[in-house]
């Protein structure tokens, strides 16, 4: 194949997820942020019936059109016999005014993302759970752009959710493909654990680079965007389209 050929591929590639995403209303444009849903999904366990301490992680396709290409992520924490979650996350609008991006509140953790339904990435519950709250909450206080924020190529909501399951290898969680922002490496560094533990990862400024791990399979990142296979599910992942197959996040 030519190199025009190849451009040719690569852009069908890129644009083909969007136009899915549109056509089958999995992408949501025009909404008003004022009237969008912010209702529960009924999907997290009801606190009062479950005791044990629970960790999950969460994603849903980010709002208006940005949910053609992205998605937006967190993590939910709820120590033994509390009455009540803790939702982690970045809100990026909220460094306008010099404060903090990162959000700490008590709310429910399967809330709609503005009209887009929530997708549960990865739970822990019991014991395991029991032992990577205080990790996630060290994890949280430590991450070191709570004042920047950047919608591409990041760092960004999901560059906190990546952040935050790297410190927690238990987790085991692979983010979604369409996490734009995941890739993005504090510090300027090269190299990290890959966000699922079990791999190594290397970005330049979350711009281009490579996953390869046991939860991830092998990713391709392309500004931003994630090309990659994942041999063990087995699944493809395209940008805007994220996972096609079995395994990880449906999403």
């Amino acid at each position: 194949m030519s190199g025009f050929g190849k451009l040719v591929l690569l852009l069908v590639l890129v644009l083909v997820g969007p136009v899915l995403a549109l056509a089958g209303s999995t992408a949501r444009l025009g909404q008003d942020w004022r009237t969008a849903d912010r209702s529960s999904a009924a999907i997290a366990p009801v606190p009062s019936e479950t005791p044990q301490a629970i960790v999950s992680v969460w994603a849903a396709r980010a709002f208006n059109w940005r949910g053609l290409l992205a998605a937006h992520t967190w993590i939910a924490t709820k120590t033994e016999n509390a009455p009540g979650y803790q939702v982690h996350q970045v809100i990026g609008w909220r460094g306008r005014w010099g404060g903090s991006v990162v959000v700490s509140s008590s709310d429910l953790p399967d809330r709609h993302w503005y009209g887009q339904p929530p997708h549960l990435v990865k739970e822990l519950r019991g014991p395991a759970a029991a032992a990577a709250i205080p990790k996630i909450l060290a994890a949280v206080q430590s991450y070191p752009y709570a004042h920047a924020y950047r919608l591409w190529p990041g760092p960004n909501s999901n560059t906190f959710t990546a952040y935050v399951v790297r410190q927690v290898p238990e987790l085991r969680a692979e983010l979604p493909a369409i996490a734009i922002g995941k890739d993005y490496l504090e510090g300027g560094r090269v190299a990290a654990v890959a966000p699922g533990g079990r791999g190594l990862q290397l970005s330049l400024f979350g711009l281009a680079g490579a996953i390869v791990g046991v939860e991830e399979g092998i990713e391709v990142n392309v500004l931003g965007l994630v090309f990659g296979v994942d041999p063990l599910g087995p699944a493809i992942k395209l940008p805007g389209i994220g996972r096609i197959g079995f395994g990880g996040p449906r999403i």
